[in-house]
């Protein structure tokens, strides 16, 4: 389970600011990628090449929508607007025959009143619970980050409401799938006008990135995470935000199957978090469980082995036997002795691992989950090709340890 990041927070006033540049990093007329100061048209902000691309997208065609494109918000807030758009309706379209009698949690109907949307759900709620509009999501989590920001209640609050945009209030799982992207479509077009820079607009982005790569759209992540990485150098942030964007963005290298370039920035980024924060921090054992990933999908099984068996511990210390993290690393250490070259008394110990790993993300994340889903799928492959036994001491051992 590969780990997506949100950025610190930094204090920057929310004033608006039409003029900055966000995903829209190619050439309207040529589709070359565009440098941060290049040129626009004046009246919707579309951005060129050069005038020569300009004039040619007129010429074909920009002429007839240029005013609308202005009158939605300009060049990236209309591309933004529509994106959501149509990220709600692949949402509702999604959720509609297990929302099919229910309502909304928060509105409490079933068809939303103004957007005449239908009613997602994709998070570990249960029951009648959990079901709401992606609109309503999207409303809850703009008015609680807003009263943080009137009431200037705190850095940690501040962070806390944020995670509405990504974070059930009522389960409080993440949402997955086509619903976390349609929310981080709903998170950027709300915060994308903010300055450059800003705690609200990185972490809009970053949020935008997430969700499409929940939603298996790695070709339009990466260009997020790219654009992301460039404002972040450009505008000197933090090493540690630097680092965030870089993990994120070898992420999505390796969906995009480039498992040498992921695996080679996943080593700096790792390699920077230990020398910033030492190897408990929650961070710097994402990243290792991160590598591992890598290792283990190049069937480097004994570097990842090697590397999991001193980590998991570590985060099972830490952050405790149900903390996701630890989940997620007990799996993967799992997966690296049963796909290696181990004995099978060592495999025995790994598949009883990961059996007891699976209970706990049954009540943790709820059997629907899609990484419940993927460790029931793995374990059963496993117990099929592993002869029934006894549980040795060894397995005992290994259970505990991690």
């Amino acid at each position: 389970m590969t780990v997506e990041y949100t950025h610190a927070l930094v204090t920057l006033p929310p004033t608006a600011n039409h003029d900055t540049p966000g995903l829209l990093t190619n050439c309207a007329a040529c589709a070359a990628p565009l440098a941060h100061d290049t040129p626009r048209c004046v009246r919707c902000k579309t951005r060129y090449c050069d005038s020569t691309c300009q004039h040619d997208h007129w010429r074909r065609g920009h002429k007839h929508i240029c005013k609308k494109i202005h009158r939605g918000g300009n060049a990236e807030q209309y591309h933004a607007d529509k994106k959501y758009k149509e990220a709600v309706k692949v949402a509702a379209e999604a959720c509609a025959a297990d929302t099919k009698g229910q309502k909304c949690y928060i509105c409490t109907e079933a068809v939303h009143w103004k957007k005449k949307e239908g009613l997602v759900r994709m998070c570990a709620c249960r029951g009648t619970a959990g079901f709401a509009h992606v609109s309503c999501l999207a409303e809850q989590a703009k008015i609680l980050v807003a009263e943080a920001w009137g009431n200037n209640l705190g850095t940690k609050v501040k962070t806390e409401r944020f995670r509405r945009w990504d974070t059930c209030s009522l389960c409080e799982q993440e949402y997955h799938g086509v619903i976390a992207c349609a929310l981080g479509w709903a998170c950027w077009k709300t915060y994308m006008s903010w300055p450059e820079g800003s705690w609200a607009q990185m972490n809009a982005m970053r949020q935008l990135g997430n969700g499409l790569t929940n939603a298996t759209r790695h070709e339009d992540a990466l260009s997020v995470r790219e654009a992301e990485l460039s404002m972040d150098r450009r505008l000197g942030v933090p090493e540690h935000d630097v680092l965030m964007t870089q993990g994120n963005l070898a992420s999505t290298y390796r969906m995009l199957n480039q498992f040498e370039k992921a695996l080679q920035m996943r080593r700096d980024v790792y390699v920077g978090f230990v020398k910033l924060f030492g190897e408990e921090h929650e961070d710097t054992l994402k990243e290792a469980g991160n590598n591992a990933i890598l290792l283990l999908e190049l069937l480097r099984f004994e570097e990842a082995k090697e590397l999991l068996c001193k980590v998991t511990p570590v985060a099972r210390r830490v952050f405790g036997a149900k903390n996701t993290l630890t989940l997620s690393l007990r799996e993967d250490l799992s997966r690296a002795i049963l796909d290696g070259d181990s004995s099978p008394e060592e495999k025995r110990a790994a598949l009883e691992m990961l059996k007891d790993t699976l209970r706990v993300m049954r009540r943790v994340l709820g059997p629907s989950h899609p990484e419940t889903q993927r460790v029931q799928d793995e374990h059963d492959s496993h117990q099929r090709e592993l002869p029934r036994t006894a549980f040795s001491n060894f397995a005992r051992r290994l259970g505990q340890s991690v």
